[in-house]
């Protein structure tokens, strides 16, 4: 399986494990019918499902592991237990043999973080990575990180954070010079922290492959202002979840409204189609696929609770970043940057 391009799977991770992997799989498989599959699960579980899923039982194989990691456990538990056993190490070590190209989980968040930190390392001038998130905006979608794997960050990290979502972007939206925005308090240069305005005074002398545009606004990020929007992880996080929120909320409010009386009845029905465009639009399993970005090989963290097309769109990610050497750009980038920044600090010294 080593000759050809092959995605690795922990198919027992998330809530509903190989009962959704393996359909995603399949439909994955059917989209990239030159990619192949590895399985790392309990063999008696996805043999089974494998034999009703032709098209990826002819893509795939099944490598045995006992071991599952929980949605509960803490990463250092699923460290200490499933280190070199479980479905979710295995998977990953996979990316860092070679034998596979990039690895997707929906398994627990933390604990596939930790995994993939300790098995694959981070690129050389990285110091930590990144969650990176797909966002649908008012444009189209856009890139926002970190949204989770690190709370706080200096300047510099600020910056490396800029050199992942501007690297993913060019291998998502094949853009040549996405534009970069940090996410701030306000538009203005005074305002905001201290490590905020350093990475943008750093971001400004740069000459790397992006359109640094400067501070953007919570409310900037759905209208897609700009292409890759940069944050630490505590306010990344808060921004997404706020964001899920809201949209559950107002898709809540909207079917309340709309069943209120028979008029509001007979005018959802003759607005069918623009509600049913706007659900396509806002679909969450159509942008699902979170990317840790900064990590010496590509791993992807499916939603927890997806279905089968949210985890294939997953993989659909997993491959795009494999085929537009994500990893190759921001170690070029990230080498790029420090040639920038060391002589600057020298000279501040």
């Amino acid at each position: 399986m080593t000759s050809e391009l092959t995605i690795a799977l922990d198919a027992m991770g998330g809530d509903a494990g190989p009962s959704i992997v393996i359909p995603g799989a399949e439909l994955a498989a059917i989209r990239h019918p030159t990619y192949r599959f590895l399985l790392f699960g309990d063999r008696a579980i996805l043999a089974p499902l494998l034999e009703r899923h032709p098209k990826l039982k002819a893509r795939a194989e099944i490598r045995h592991t006992d071991v599952a990691v929980s949605m509960t456990e803490k990463p250092s538990q699923a460290l200490r237990r499933g280190r070199g056993k479980s479905s979710m190490w295995q998977a990953i070590d996979a990316v860092r043999t070679g034998e596979a190209q990039a690895a997707v989980s929906a398994g627990n968040t933390g604990a596939l973080m930790a995994m993939s930190r300790f098995v694959l390392k981070t690129l050389p001038g990285i110091s930590r990575p990144a969650i990176a998130a797909i966002w649908p905006t008012l444009r189209g979608e856009s890139i926002v990180l970190d949204v989770g794997a690190t709370i706080g960050a200096d300047a510099s990290q600020l910056v490396e954070f800029a050199i992942m979502g501007e690297a993913m972007a060019r291998c998502l939206f094949g853009l040549t010079r996405p534009t970069v925005g940090l996410l701030n308090i306000g538009v203005e240069e005074v305002k905001g922290l201290e490590q905020v305005k350093d990475a943008a005074r750093l971001l400004r002398e740069m000459s790397l492959p992006m359109e640094y545009v400067g501070f953007v606004e919570g409310d900037d990020i759905g209208k897609g202002t700009v292409d890759v929007v940069v944050t630490e992880g505590f306010t990344g996080n808060i921004a997404l979840k706020a964001a899920e929120g809201t949209a559950k909320q107002v898709a809540t409010y909207l079917k309340l409204v709309l069943n209120r009386t028979w008029m509001s009845k007979l005018g959802a029905v003759l607005a069918s189609g623009a509600f049913t465009a706007l659900r396509d639009r806002m679909d969450p399993r159509k942008h699902n696929g979170g990317v840790f970005a900064g990590l010496n090989g590509v791993v992807v963290k499916s939603h927890g609770g997806t279905d089968e097309l949210g985890f294939a769109t997953a993989i659909d990610v997993a491959i795009e970043m494999v085929r537009n050497g994500l990893v190759k750009k921001i170690a070029e980038d990230v080498a790029e940057m420090n040639a920038i920044i060391e002589p600057v600090a020298q000279v501040a010294e």
